[in-house]
């Protein structure tokens, strides 16, 4: 956007910046509210008249005129030395009741594309409110105004003992001064304690399982506001952030409607614990042992279960309530001997995975991998493959013979 200064034709005081915008009519307007005066013509230093906008350059200076002739002022202070004279007056600012007496040149001069030089980069262009002493007045916090005025005067960043530099940085943010704010980022990026990714131990996870009510539902979720460690584990809030448990011995637990939703579970032993519609959405399971546990209603979608294990395990709900997990990578995962009644195994990839002697029955398999899949021996009854990929899948031994109508390709 073009900015321009105006005064009133034939003089160089009280002059006015504003910013060029629509039509020359447009302009014009502006000029008459600015300046007081039934604005007609314009025209440039050189008593040229002005009849097109797209004449006008940014920065320049302009007369306004009420139809009269140009007229050259001769008495006056040229516009180079009021310009230059706005940029060494002393002024005084009222920042929230604190007084800061400091130049104009100190305002705009370090940051000329800050909003602290666009106030006071020519007089009472913004229409600064004055209190009653004339110090301009500003609604903002004085404590972290104060290191803001410092780094505009010599350049350096230096914040007092007991200064929050996050609240510096909101200010230095809201006036605009863009070097300040990437130097108090980087500053609060270098004294971060680095974050903790250990694993959480049994003992941890036991002990915070006996403090959290039973009806709570407990989530397995960190936030990056806090420190880590199991402080993260929350019955009130969700985060973007799964917890480690990577390694760790969580077996013959009861680990009932827990949500792990992107929790790194991976090598973890599981065997025999107790799942029942607990939620390992995205969750981390591969090279996990989880034979004999207890899956009712399990909800693993687009999990990551690659090579584990999973023999025995029950995902059979007498309640009628399904366990999910479609989309899920079972690449190579031994699930030998598992019931698995109405399971959803929507386009997951079980490719060589080892099924034998599962119960099926009534399973969603649409669209899912079974490439080299060994289904030996399985109950397939009424299980839906449609679109399934069977490529080199074993099926002998079957307890029913497949149908036509679960459209095997």
């Amino acid at each position: 956007m073009r900015r321009v200064t105006l005064f009133v034709n034939g003089t160089s005081k009280n002059g006015k910046v504003v910013a060029v915008y629509g039509t020359l009519s447009d302009l014009l307007s502006v000029a008459s509210n600015k300046l007081g005066i039934k604005a007609c013509s314009l025209y440039n230093g050189k008593g040229g008249l002005i009849d097109d906008i797209a004449l006008i350059r940014d920065d320049d200076v302009l007369y306004v005129s009420e139809g009269d002739p140009f007229i050259e002022f001769q008495n006056d202070v040229n516009v180079e030395s009021y310009q230059q004279g706005a940029h060494t007056d002393w002024l005084t600012l009222n920042i929230g009741g604190r007084l800061f007496t400091t130049t104009r040149s100190t305002l705009v001069s370090k940051e000329p594309e800050s909003m602290l030089a666009h106030m006071f980069g020519e007089r009472d262009v913004w229409g600064n409110k004055q209190d009653e002493h004339g110090a301009y007045l500003i609604d903002r916090s004085p404590e972290y105004f104060e290191p803001i005025l410092n780094y505009l005067r010599h350049g350096q960043l230096i914040i007092n003992e007991g200064i929050n530099i996050r609240g510096v940085l909101e200010e230095a943010r809201f006036f605009g001064i863009e070097k300040l704010a990437d130097q108090l980022e980087l500053v609060i990026k270098n004294t971060q304690p680095p974050e903790d990714h250990s694993p959480i131990s049994r003992k941890e996870f036991v002990r915070f399982l006996l403090a959290t009510p039973t009806k709570s539902e407990l989530r397995c979720q960190k936030s990056r506001r806090r420190s880590s460690g199991i402080g993260h584990l929350s019955a009130q809030d969700t985060f973007q952030m799964g917890l480690n448990f990577s390694g760790a011995d969580l077996s013959r637990l009861d680990l009932r409607y827990i949500n792990f939703k992107m929790a790194n579970l991976s090598r973890c032993n599981l065997t025999q614990a107790n799942l029942c519609c607990s939620n390992l959405e995205r969750a981390d399971l591969s090279g996990a042992n989880l034979d004999g546990a207890n899956l009712q209603g399990v909800k693993m979608l687009c999990s990551n279960a690659e090579a584990a294990s999973l023999k025995a395990c029950n995902f059979e709900d007498p309640s009628g309530l399904k366990a999910n997990l479609e989309g899920a990578n079972l690449k190579g995962v031994d699930m030998e001997g598992s019931q698995m009644t109405g399971i959803n195994l929507r386009v997951a990839t079980l490719k060589n995975a080892r099924l034998k002697n599962c119960n099926l029955r009534g399973a969603t398999l649409a669209g899912t991998d079974l490439e080299n899949c060994d289904l030996s021996g399985c109950d397939l009854q009424e299980a839906n493959l449609r679109g399934s990929n069977v490529k080199g899948a074993i099926f002998e031994e079957m307890l029913t013979p497949l149908h036509m109508s679960q459209s095997v390709r």
